[in-house]
Formats: C-alpha cells, sequence, structure tokens
C-alpha cells in the first residue's frame, strides 16, 4: 500500500482531485484539517491540552471547543498560534500513522492519502512515499476563491502571501500536477500514476 500525501495552496483544486481518486481507486483519504476537528472533540488529550492553553473561554455551552471563539484567542496573541500547532499537529500526525498502520495490516487498500496545505511545513516528507504538488495558475486559484467562496482580492492576497511559493512546493513535491485547467487531463495524469504503480 502506497502512502501519497496530497498537497498545494488554497484554490488550486485538492478537493477535484481527491474526489476523482475516491470514485476510482480503492484507497482510503484523509484531510489533515478534519482530523483535527475529531482530536478537538471533548475528552481527548487534545482537547484538554487546548483548553488548558487557551482557557475556558474558547467552550461553547456544552463545554465543546467553538472553533470561532478558538480562532479569536489566537488572533488576539499571535505568540499562541505556534503553541497550538505544537499540541495540534503531533496529535494529527500520530492519528494517521496509526490509521495507515491499521490500513496497511487490513491488506484491503492499494492507497493511503492524506491531503493537507502544510504537509511539507509539518514535516511530512519524510513519512510518505511521495508528495504531490497540485499546482494551478496564480489567477485560476483567485477566480476559483472569488466564486466558491467568496472571497474578496484583499483576502486572497493575505492567503496567498501566507503560503509556501511554488518554487517551494516544487523542489519539495516528487509530483506536479496542473491543475489549472481541463480536469480530464487531470485525470488522465492520476490514472497513468496510480495504475502504473498497480501494475508493479
Amino acid at each position: 500500500m502506497r502512502f501519497i500525501g496530497i498537497t498545494g495552496g488554497v484554490g488550486a483544486g485538492k478537493s477535484a482531485v481527491l474526489d476523482y481518486i475516491r470514485d476510482n481507486y480503492n484507497c482510503r483519504i484523509y484531510l489533515a484539517d478534519n482530523v483535527a476537528h475529531l482530536l478537538y472533540e471533548k475528552g481527548t488529550d487534545c482537547y484538554k491540552e487546548l483548553v488548558k492553553l487557551l482557557s475556558e473561554s474558547i467552550l461553547d455551552e456544552e463545554g465543546n471547543i467553538d472553533k470561532k471563539k478558538m480562532a479569536a484567542a489566537i488572533f488576539a496573541d499571535g505568540s499562541l498560534l505556534d503553541k497550538v500547532n505544537d499540541i495540534v499537529h503531533p496529535a494529527v500526525r500520530e492519528y494517521l500513522l496509526r490509521e495507515f498502520e491499521l490500513a496497511k495490516e487490513s491488506g484491503e487498500y492499494d492507497f493511503f492519502f492524506v491531503e493537507a496545505a502544510l504537509l511539507i511545513e509539518t514535516g511530512y516528507k519524510d513519512l510518505v512515499d511521495e508528495l504531490w504538488y497540485i499546482y494551478a495558475d496564480p489567477d485560476v486559484r483567485r477566480k476559483r476563491l472569488k466564486e466558491s467562496r467568496g472571497y474578496d482580492d484583499k483576502k486572497i492576497d493575505s492567503i496567498l502571501e501566507s503560503q509556501l511559493s511554488d518554487e517551494e512546493f516544487r523542489k519539495n513535491c516528487d509530483v506536479i500536477i496542473d491543475n489549472s485547467g481541463d480536469l480530464f487531463d487531470v485525470y488522465c495524469k492520476i490514472d497513468k500514476i496510480l495504475e502504473g504503480y498497480k501494475c508493479h
């Protein structure tokens, strides 16, 4: 079973790539953001550490972490972001490695995919068999973000500036998939890569 990381900037179309893979291949797919939200659930070690760091002011009336309150607390004190990441990223990584081992032991799957914008920054390059960079032209990404999420140019500029450069993504990834145009071309490239692995 091959362990593949999928990364790329916001608006590059990682979801469309993963939807195709999910529908056409025998695989497990995990989104790091979704795993993080699982780990925020009441009673988990991650939950306890976050509440200890940020205080109970981030909780809703039922005692669950309110993501908006948590984001506001982090925004109010810039020094907290690194501390939160030091709690969340290792917990996500541990969860994913555990799920990978379970999937591998089951012998049921050909591929195990993990998607996150921060795979390179959080050290997944050393864990996965290969990293895929989903690329899209900046103008295409900008258009998608305006249409699908209603973002304005100022918000898009802020997001793009906070992410790795195209050069950094290319330098650290093994496979580059250009998702600027026709999805059919993207699907063909995915098929060529994954069917090639299944033949070996």
